[in-house]
């Protein structure tokens, strides 16, 4: 009998072996996704929207499991410093991974190094949203507004760094406007003073808006987005209105500690990006304001490093600091 078919006969022996190696990651117990903010808010809810269906997908809980404090430092830091297993996942924005490091508010936590992006899970837009004391009835009038009184008006935002912070002061920039900073521990109180009057203006998500809109107690001018959004359609983009530079959205993405294994992150990465793409999913991310995406591991390594240069030339030119 020859070495070659020796082998052949041979190779059956060894396939369950190769097929054990090849065999895809799978967990064996409850899972749990890290949000740094508090529940209620845009990334709360795509989260758990998100949780509820990997659930489903992986055959283990995903636990939401709501880790808020130093402008969502806390729950980062928890995410990075667990076990690089895949059984725990962080909920990671735009504020988080690309904006806080600029202002020290990452100091415990290096997240280009300790953090993996396995993929975006939604955008969402924000709106600029006005008192109705304020006459303009377009963003072009109220840019000319607030030209004619540099000052003036006082703009709303969940805290010093946050990215309504630091959107509206990229805003202020691009259309040469200058209005006072009030921060808020967080929006839900920004959001009462504008409806009140104390402060005029504010740039927030829709999620949190389109009540007050639809009331009629805050007027909203433009949506910061590359489109319309669906729950105020006659709302004209930032770029519509002449000031695309202004364009911004916000993004959540699903992140794993560094190190862990490549056939978990391989494994989470695909089932995050099937969520996303699920119709229920899509439906409940749409009713909080929230667009449902998914992207590959190696887009969203681009991506985030695109904005990590973007939001910290906008911060230093701005001279945004946290004290």
């Amino acid at each position: 009998m020859s070495i070659t078919r020796r082998s052949l006969l041979a190779t059956p022996a060894f396939l369950p072996v190769a097929a054990a190696a090849q065999a895809p990651w799978q967990p064996t117990r409850q899972l749990r996704l890290i949000v740094p903010f508090s529940p209620g808010g845009s990334t709360d809810v795509g989260g758990r929207v998100i949780a509820e269906r990997l659930s489903e997908t992986l055959g283990q809980a995903v636990v939401v499991e709501n880790r808020t404090g130093a402008g969502g430092a806390v729950g980062v830091e928890a995410a990075a410093r667990s076990a690089p297993d895949g059984y725990t996942l962080l909920v990671a924005t735009n504020g988080v991974m690309t904006q806080a490091p600029h202002l020290g508010l990452m100091r415990a936590v290096d997240v280009r190094r300790e953090l993996v992006i396995l993929s975006k899970i939604f955008t969402t837009d924000v709106i600029v949203v006005v008192h109705p004391s304020i006459p303009a009835q377009t963003l072009q009038e109220f840019v000319a507004h607030v030209r004619a009184r540099p000052g003036q008006l006082s703009f709303a935002t969940s805290g010093v760094g946050s990215g309504t912070h630091i959107f509206t002061e990229l805003f202020m920039a691009v259309t040469g406007t200058q209005m006072v900073h009030v921060p808020y521990r967080g929006s839900g109180q920004a959001m009462s003073d504008l409806v009140n009057g104390t402060v005029q203006v504010m740039l927030d998500q829709p999620a949190s808006s389109i009540g007050q809109v639809r009331a009629r107690a805050i007027r909203a001018l433009a949506t910061s987005g590359p489109a319309r959004i669906a729950l105020l359609p006659d709302l004209p983009t930032f770029t519509e209105a002449g000031f695309g530079e202004a364009a911004v959205q916000s993004w959540g993405s699903i992140a794993v500690p560094a190190g862990t294994p490549a056939a978990a992150q391989e494994r989470l990465g695909a089932a995050v990006r099937e969520a996303v793409s699920n119709p229920g999913v899509i439906s409940r991310m749409a009713a909080a304001g929230l667009v449902a995406v998914g992207n590959s591991q190696a887009e969203m390594e681009r991506f985030t490093a695109q904005e990590f240069e973007r939001w910290g030339q906008v911060i230093r030119a701005r001279n945004i600091r946290v004290d």
